[in-house]
């Protein structure tokens, strides 16, 4: 009949011998499960400042629309002076700066300024203004175009009554 501590020992001896420390194996094994977790969390950043910059313009161009808005709000007897084509809005210019204005050179001087907003806060923007005197109350709608690195054209279009 065998001891039971001697088959202990015989049994379980060799493997303790074995299960002392890391081999180097493992060692690069968890190196490289930890390289492939770090890789993944600095995509992950990269897309997160993509999205964040895609967030900000789209945010801007909204801004922009709205600032439109206001403007012929704001001068509501410019009506369809504020009618801007496409490409006449980086040739707009500013008619008056002053209380003396008619209507419809604040509407021109609307236009040149929201233009120069566009060029400036949007990587390529560009806008118009389309009026529809033909509804009652007046239809605007206003469009806003930029590029975004890495995406393409976006357009933004807002209408208003």
């Amino acid at each position: 009949m065998l001891d039971a501590d001697r088959v202990s020992k015989v049994r379980f001896g060799n493997r303790a011998r074995f299960a002392r420390g890391f081999s180097l194996v493992e060692s690069l094994v968890a190196l490289v499960v930890l390289s492939v977790g770090l890789l993944g969390i600095a995509a992950l950043y990269v897309s997160a400042l993509r999205f964040g910059r895609t967030a900000l313009l789209r945010s801007d161009a909204v801004t922009l629309a709205g600032d439109m808005v206001d403007r012929i709000r704001a001068n509501a007897s410019g009506g369809s002076s504020y009618a801007l084509a496409a490409g006449a809005a980086n040739t707009a210019v500013a008619a008056c700066s002053g209380a003396g204005c008619t209507a419809a050179q604040m509407a021109t001087t609307d236009k040149a300024q929201w233009a120069a907003l566009l060029a400036r806060s949007l990587p390529a923007g560009t806008g118009t203004v389309a009026v529809d005197t033909s509804t009652s109350p007046t239809t605007y709608t206003i469009t806003v175009r930029w590029t975004e690195p890495n995406v393409g054209a976006q357009t933004y279009v807002l209408g208003f009554q």
